[in-house]
Formats: C-alpha cells, sequence, structure tokens
C-alpha cells in the first residue's frame, strides 16, 4: 500500500458520521456447489457493468468509505476483474475473496489487491471437497495460497467455523500461520427469517454444519484467545472472540448491529441493503442522497434491534464501529501493518 493511499485511509478511519465497510458482491456467478451455502442454486447472469462499478466506487470513495470486500459468487470469474481490482485498490483497503478455484490463473488481476482471501475449510482433502460439492476442491485451493504467497501477494486464509470442522480450526490455523499466512475465519450460520426482497438468501440450517456442540465452541475461542497471544497472523480482535465466547456460553450477544451505519452490503445489480437477510434499501447510485434520510435512520434503529444473524463479518464491524472503534481496532493490530505498507 501507497503511503499516500495509508495516510487517506487514516484520515477516514477518524471521521465520524461515514460509512467503513462494504461488501459488494458483484457477480452471482459461482462455479462451486458448496454444502453450506446456494448462491449456487440461484445463479443469475445479470451484473452491472466494469462502468457502472467504477461509478460506484467513486460514489463510496466520495462517501469517505474504507474498506471493499469483493465477493459474489466468485468476483474472479468476471472477466473485468483486475480492472474493476485495480481500480478499487487505489483509494480502499480491498480484498477480494476466491473459493480457492480461481487465485492462480487470475493472479495478475490481484497483484494491486490488499488482501487475497482464499476460502479454506479442512486440512482433509475428501472432507475439503465434500464441502465444497467439487473434486479437486483441496488442491486448487493449496495451489492458490502456495502460488499467490509466493508471488508476494497479501494471501490469507479463511475457514468457516462449523461442526463439521470445529475441532480442526486450531491445527489449520497453525498450519498456515506457520507458513507466513494470515488466517481469520468465517462462521457457518444461515437466514433465521426470509424477506420478500432480500438481497440474497444463505437458505435454511443444515444440520451437519448447525454447531451443536457449544462446549467446544467456548473452547476454541479460548485457545484461540491463548494463541493471539504468541501468533499475530490471526487476524481477529480479542473482542471478537470474546463475543462469540459469550454467544455460545450464555446465549449472550454483546453487541448491537451497525449495519448501514458502519457498513452495508451491494448486491450485482447495484442494490444496497444493511446485510443480506433484509429487504435492500435503494441503490449504490442514489446512496448519498439517501444516507442521512428519514427513512434509513428508521432502518438503522430496526438494524439495531435485530438478533437474527450470527455473521462474523457483521458482528466484527459492529463491535469496532465507528472512530473509537477503528482506533481501538488500530492498536490491536498495529503490528500487522507490515502486511500492507
Amino acid at each position: 500500500m501507497k503511503l499516500t493511499k495509508a495516510a487517506n485511509i487514516a484520515a477516514r478511519s477518524l471521521t465520524p458520521n461515514k460509512p467503513h465497510h462494504a461488501q459488494w458482491l458483484i457477480t452471482r456467478k459461482c462455479n462451486y456447489r458448496c454444502r453450506g451455502c446456494n448462491v449456487w442454486t440461484e445463479q443469475d447472469k445479470n451484473e452491472l457493468s466494469t462502468e457502472e462499478i467504477k461509478c460506484g466506487l467513486d460514489i463510496l470513495r466520495e462517501m469517505g468509505l474504507v474498506e471493499i470486500v469483493f465477493s459474489g459468487g466468485n468476483p474472479l470469474l468476471r472477466e473485468d476483474a483486475a480492472e474493476i481490482i485495480e481500480y478499487a485498490s487505489r483509494y480502499f483497503v480491498t480484498t477480494v475473496y476466491d473459493n480457492g478455484s480461481m487465485a492462480a490463473k487470475k493472479i495478475d488481476a490481484l497483484r494491486t489487491v490488499d488482501f487475497a482471501a482464499i476460502s479454506f475449510d479442512s486440512l482433509d482433502p475428501k472432507k475439503m471437497d465434500y464441502i465444497k460439492g467439487v473434486k479437486g476442491s483441496f488442491e486448487k485451493a493449496t495451489q492458490s495460497v502456495e502460488t499467490l504467497h509466493k508471488e508476494g501477494i497479501n494471501v490469507a486464509v479463511t475457514p468457516t467455523i462449523s461442526q463439521l470442522n470445529l475441532n480442526e480450526i486450531l491445527d489449520l490455523t497453525t498450519h498456515f500461520t506457520e507458513m507466513g499466512v494470515p488466517v481469520w475465519y468465517c462462521l457457518y450460520s444461515y437466514d433465521l427469517t426470509a424477506a420478500e426482497n432480500q438481497l440474497f438468501r444463505i437458505g435454511k440450517a443444515q444440520d451437519e454444519f448447525v454447531i451443536t456442540d457449544k462446549q467446544a465452541m467456548v473452547n476454541l475461542c479460548d485457545s484461540l484467545l491463548e494463541m493471539k497471544k504468541k501468533n499475530k497472523r490471526i487476524l481477529m480482535t480479542d473482542k471478537l472472540f470474546k463475543a462469540m465466547r459469550s454467544l455460545y456460553a450464555e446465549e449472550k450477544r454483546t453487541w448491537k448491529c451497525k449495519a448501514l451505519k458502519d457498513f452495508f452490503i451491494i448486491d450485482h445489480l447495484g442494490r444496497i441493503g444493511g446485510c443480506h437477510g433484509h429487504n435492500f434499501a435503494g441503490s449504490i447510485f442514489d446512496l448519498p442522497e439517501k444516507w442521512e434520510s428519514e427513512k434509513f435512520e428508521s432502518l438503522r434503529k430496526m438494524y439495531h434491534e435485530c438478533e437474527q444473524c450470527t455473521y462474523l463479518c457483521y458482528i466484527f464491524y459492529s463491535l469496532h464501529s465507528g472512530p473509537f472503534g477503528n482506533l481501538a481496532l488500530a492498536k490491536e493490530q498495529w503490528k500487522n501493518t507490515k502486511l500492507l505498507l
């Protein structure tokens, strides 16, 4: 990351009443059939053009956004992925998610990205292929991680914690961090309700993924908190692990959702919402006009009281909201700035 970009990002991080993070699902196309996801069952060939996405990125920059995450579907399936990523990387902390199948093939598209996040759910090839629904997924993800790491691209692995791999997370974390590859986590979740016009659907609970061994989850949080004292490549915060622990030990939510305040989500058609589980709230192209509207204030209050989901990204940005949250995050993670600078 260039110092000029870093300085601009630092300034935006400390500006109040501005959105910090957006996740943009720039495509609904996917080449995997992951058992814990149903995006691949609801694919859509329609999507915004390159210029429309650039226009949307300009709007986000003017609004003071700090971080952009591109996901999908698989964003690297877009032929213009390199152009979009390069443009976003000029202004934002930019992360691109890949299921492991495309990163090694699209390595040139990822050279300007701040993080390439590879979904990696098990060190057991058979289990990994089972979770992804595609044979050879383990080998492709391994190749992607090793190739990007060798090429000096900031690659990270992002296992989704579920009952199916709960007892593997510590080993998986040790394996990759000892290679010099950072790790952050997702948490298996699903839609508890079905809004008529929600941005996309995760679907109903799948029993084999739902975490039923809550004590094991509590123990995992304790172990990761302890491991994190020495392992600086676990890119999650103590506050997040403690919130997860409270959720599984006491069924207590220690946060209030900050959707449509600190973060929001954009779909492949440019529609926006605080999160994916509620009805869309407008378009990226009219976002500046609506940001301080009565409608959005009403929606923020609704999100604030919502207790439907356990998506770690939503929890993370709710816990670390606003300038003070950004300062606390910077204080805890300052040693990892060398990953970007």
